[in-house]
């Protein structure tokens, strides 16, 4: 008959198992009693240095000592459960993680005799509890805060500064051109930069100072207790960083350059949000500049109430995105000799709470201001992706901001498409200005080559407005020009934009393009039009954007779309 272990003995086999200390803590005489593996707590077999509770609280990381004592002392008088975690020092030295959990046992008296409990080593969880709250607050890469914490610090200042009376500044700071770095010497070169932009940042700042990245290339700089001067010293002393050397990378020293946008505070700032977008507003305009420069938004009540309507619009484009209330209105591209439809131009309209339709040149511009267009493209793809499908006999122009021509995840996000639907490809124009090719002309051309490898077509739409070289024309390698419909309109009247025209319809066939003449109002523009060689006509005279238009949706009424 096999004998049964004693409880004792379960007991030991349970903790071993678990990983757990046991202790009995006697308080009358301070000894402590331990079983288990006291190896994984101790470091050694044997609970040396721990005999009693004085010894054993040398142990504790003095900063997490109070908090252990005071959870002790609400126990024993009978107030709380003893439930706490704290470091505690190994023979070796090294500090661990443990849960320490127990009850008092009373005596006759019915006061604490004894404290029996349970040490569990949690080092690990501590240390993930930790990743994740490092990675909740700081961004993965640089190291600096995130987009979120920088802007609960910018809060806190402005309520600060605004309470006691205090200038401050908001700087936003961009590495121009990183997407250059990116493709020539692949991500770690760009990394490298990215990581190398903070510290360099952060050296030109006081302790006092705030830094965070607030996206890709981006990083926000909160200048505490800054007065109107030292905003202008600060913004010049990073650019001058920035100028006076290169940053060393895997791939070599590389020299890049920033630009900085700054708005001061508190003034008619009353928000982070209102610094961040005016902060932002400001570096977009030094990137209009030339880069390399500083630009200061100094803003008026009439700014700071546009602003306002500005952000409230940037709400409702989310909660548009979130509700699915982004649609297209088509306007017809027809054959100048025939008038016969050849494709629709997609126009991205969006639908208000009460069903109203708000016209592109309403929330578009805002969308820019905010940075949203990336995910306004984005939608615009699934929906024009989805009609090509649905409608297999349609072909559909699809128009694109300059954020996303730089955009490799919306390129990626088409290859994802057309693998499942390889057909729509050659139904599908994509659309982007010549000032946007112009902006970036290296990464436009590379864009337009990897679409037309795709088997899309692209156009160049408001062709003339950019005043693009033949050279350019050349490397883009497009395959339609639309021309600019400031040149088009009063054409019939007009003998400037008869030349004008003229002129860039012959540029276009020069170069085998085919060509499309925008904002067509009457018979007789669309008459000296296909005689001066337009293949294409589009405009209010063969129809408005219409948001039902039969071909989609006979069943329905036509709603039209300005």
């Amino acid at each position: 008959m096999v004998e049964k272990p004693s409880p004792v003995d379960v007991l030991q086999s349970a903790l071993n198992g678990a990983g757990d200390v046991a202790y009995i803590w006697d308080l009358r005489d301070d000894t402590m009693s331990w079983a288990g593996s006291l190896k994984g707590i101790f470091g050694s077999t044997e609970s040396s240095g721990a005999e009693n509770g004085e010894v054993f609280n040398e142990r504790i990381n003095i900063e997490d000592l109070s908090r252990r004592l005071h959870s002790l002392s609400r126990h024993l008088q009978g107030e709380d459960v003893f439930d706490c975690e704290y470091r505690l020092r190994r023979d070796d030295g090294e500090f661990v993680w443990v849960h320490d959990k127990g009850t008092a046992i009373t005596g006759d008296d019915d006061l604490p005799e004894r404290l029996a409990g349970v040490l569990r080593l949690v080092t690990k969880r501590k240390q993930q509890e930790s990743m994740l709250e490092r990675k909740a607050n700081y961004d993965e890469l640089t190291g600096q805060l995130n987009r979120t914490r920088i802007r609960e610090a910018l809060q806190n200042t402005l309520s600060y500064n605004a309470r006691y009376n205090v200038n401050g500044a908001y700087l936003a700071i961009g590495i121009d051109k990183l997407s250059i770095v990116n493709d020539a010497y692949g991500h770690k070169a760009a990394d490298a930069v990215i990581v190398a932009a903070s510290q360099r940042i952060e050296r030109c700042l006081r302790v006092s100072d705030y830094i965070g990245r607030i996206g890709g290339d981006r990083f926000g700089a909160i200048l505490s207790s800054c007065d109107p001067e030292g905003i202008v010293v600060t913004a010049e002393k990073i650019l001058e960083s920035f100028r006076s050397s290169a940053i060393e990378t895997p791939s070599g020293p590389i020299h890049v350059t920033v630009s900085v946008g700054g708005v001061a505070f508190p003034g008619f700032i009353q928000t982070a949000h209102d610094a961040m977008t005016a902060a932002e507003s400001a570096l977009q305009e030094g990137k209009s500049r030339g880069r390399n420069c500083f630009v200061q938004s100094l803003i008026t009540e009439e700014q700071r109430q546009a602003q306002r309507k500005n952000i409230d619009m940037g709400e409702q484009i989310m909660k548009a995105l979130a509700d699915d209330r982004l649609v297209f209105a088509y306007q017809p591209v027809v054959d100048s000799n025939t008038h016969e439809t050849k494709y629709y131009e997609t126009l991205l309209r969006m639908l208000g709470e009460d069903n109203s339709v708000i016209s592109a040149g309403v929330f578009v511009p805002v969308a820019e201001k905010l940075g949203l267009m990336r995910q306004l493209d984005r939608r615009a793809l699934d929906i024009a992706v989805r009609d090509l499908r649905d409608f297999p006999d349609t072909i559909l122009a699809l128009n694109i901001s300059s954020l996303t021509v730089t955009d490799q995840s919306w390129l990626r996000a088409l290859v994802g498409e057309l693998k499942v639907t390889p057909d729509i490809a050659n139904r599908l124009i994509v659309e982007i200005t010549e000032t946007a090719a112009l902006e970036d002309f290296e990464v436009s051309a590379r864009f337009v080559a990897q679409l037309r490898e795709l088997g899309c077509k692209v156009a160049l739409d408001d062709f003339g407005s950019g005043y693009t070289s033949f050279r350019h024309m050349k490397a883009l390698t497009v395959d339609v020009v639309k021309i600019d419909g400031a040149f088009v309109k009063d054409v019939a009247n007009n003998s400037e934009n008869q030349l004008f025209v003229r002129t860039l319809l012959g540029l276009a066939d020069g170069f085998g393009l085919e060509t499309v003449a925008e904002c067509v109002e009457t018979a007789e523009e669309a008459r000296i039009l296909k005689n001066e060689g337009a293949n294409y006509l589009q405009g209010y005279y063969f129809g408005k954007p219409d948001l039902n238009p039969e071909w989609r949706n006979p069943d329905r009424p036509v709603r039209k779309a300005s």
